[in-house]
């Protein structure tokens, strides 16, 4: 076997500095804000934190992200307020659906504070946001109502196996699996509809839990989603041996749980839908990997210091914060936010196999998915 090579790297300080454009945006007709490839904007994910309490492999390596990490400082972080206002403006140009994430994003105080703040804000056409949040789960069985009250719609919950030591170990913190599960259970009661429960599947550490995770969860009204192991930032060791496709976990689900292929819910959207063949309910395929979606990518995101990335897999983000901080007019913003769209054309997965090797840090410095959220 390969060595393992995690490269310890800070892929926070590679933001470019903004000024605010002196020439006008270019709407395309009814299209509204477009990227160089077409591609509207209509997510926007929003990191409130850095900080997890899990311990990941795939994300956060004990290795890397030790009792010595350098997290960001309190002063670093976008204010609620400061995180409301951007958002705003994103609303302005298109989003329709903004996602919390982290790190684990309900580890930010008051996060329900946050949440009202954004459930207040509407389209131009009037219309409320969709409001989601996706979390670990550790702390749902005790938050869920106040996310709710606050106005949260839903939640997608981390869960990478059903059985208990394959769960802390996957986790690295030694966290029961049943907490997890009273979290989905708490999070149903309080009324957080449509609940996704998103597994990372990694060759040779949890690829026996499919089967157990979608004969859970089938004919639950949960939607189980599986994700390819992802070549994420640089410090998880990805190899491609371990990511298991997307195709044959279809056909190791189908074999003994019939599915049958659905249409995608909405342009943009990350995973592949198919239905069990009795009816009792749905799973996802998110294959990054191995069938790029970058496409009809739709999701911009917005790291807790205030950079603006524009892909899951970008080398560099752009610094709304100094620009915000620096007395810039809500105008101001939706220009140089719309400016950073207009010039996208980042496309990774379809170029993946094109691009040199980096495992062991010669390509371009990704950041890392703990620091913009998945």
């Amino acid at each position: 076997m390969a060595e393992r090579i995690i490269p310890l790297l800070d892929q926070r300080n590679t933001s470019r500095p903004l000024a605010v454009p002196t020439v006008p945006l270019r709407l395309d007709g009814g299209q509204g804000l477009t990227d160089r490839l077409g591609r509207p904007l209509h997510d926007l994910r929003i990191s409130v934190t850095d900080r997890c309490n899990f311990r990941c492999s795939y994300c956060m390596p004990k290795e890397v992200f030790d009792k010595a990490y350098p997290y960001l400082p309190q002063s670093a972080l976008l204010s609620f307020e400061e995180i409301t206002r951007l958002a705003k403006q994103f609303v302005g140009l298109g989003v329709r659906k903004i996602r919390l994430t982290g790190g684990e994003p309900l580890l930010r105080k008051n996060i329900e504070v946050l949440i009202a703040q954004l459930a207040q804000l509407r389209t131009p056409d009037g219309q409320p946001l969709d409001l989601t949040l996706t979390t670990n789960g550790s702390l749902l069985a005790r938050k869920a109502q106040a996310l709710k009250d606050a106005g949260l719609q839903r939640v997608t919950v981390s869960l990478d196996g059903l059985d208990d030591a394959v769960f802390r170990q996957m986790n690295d913190v030694d966290f029961p699996v049943a907490e997890v599960l009273a979290g989905i259970d708490a999070a149903q009661s309080a009324g957080l509809g449509n609940i996704k429960v998103n597994m990372v599947v990694k060759r040779g550490t949890n690829e026996d839990q499919i089967l157990p995770m979608a004969r859970h969860f089938k004919g639950s009204g949960h939607v189980l989603r599986f994700i390819e192991y992802m070549d994420v930032g640089a410090t998880n060791g990805w190899r491609m041996n371990e990511v298991l496709p997307s195709a044959e976990l279809v056909q190791r689900i189908s074999a003994e749980l019939p599915l049958q292929p659905l249409e995608a819910a909405a342009p943009g959207e990350t995973a592949e839908r198919w239905a069990y063949a009795d009816g009792t309910g749905e799973v996802g395929f998110i294959s990054s990997v191995t069938q790029a979606f970058c496409g009809d990518c739709n999701r911009a995101r917005l790291s807790t210091e205030g950079q603006l990335y524009l892909c899951l897999f970008a080398s560099h983000g752009h610094d709304l914060r100094s620009l915000l901080r620096s007395g810039a007019s809500d105008a101001d913003l939706t220009a140089a936010i719309g400016h950073i769209w207009q010039g996208r054309s980042d496309r990774y997965s379809q170029l993946r196999h094109a691009l040199p090797a980096d495992a062991n840090g010669a390509g371009p410095r990704r950041v890392e998915m703990s620091y913009i959220g998945g």
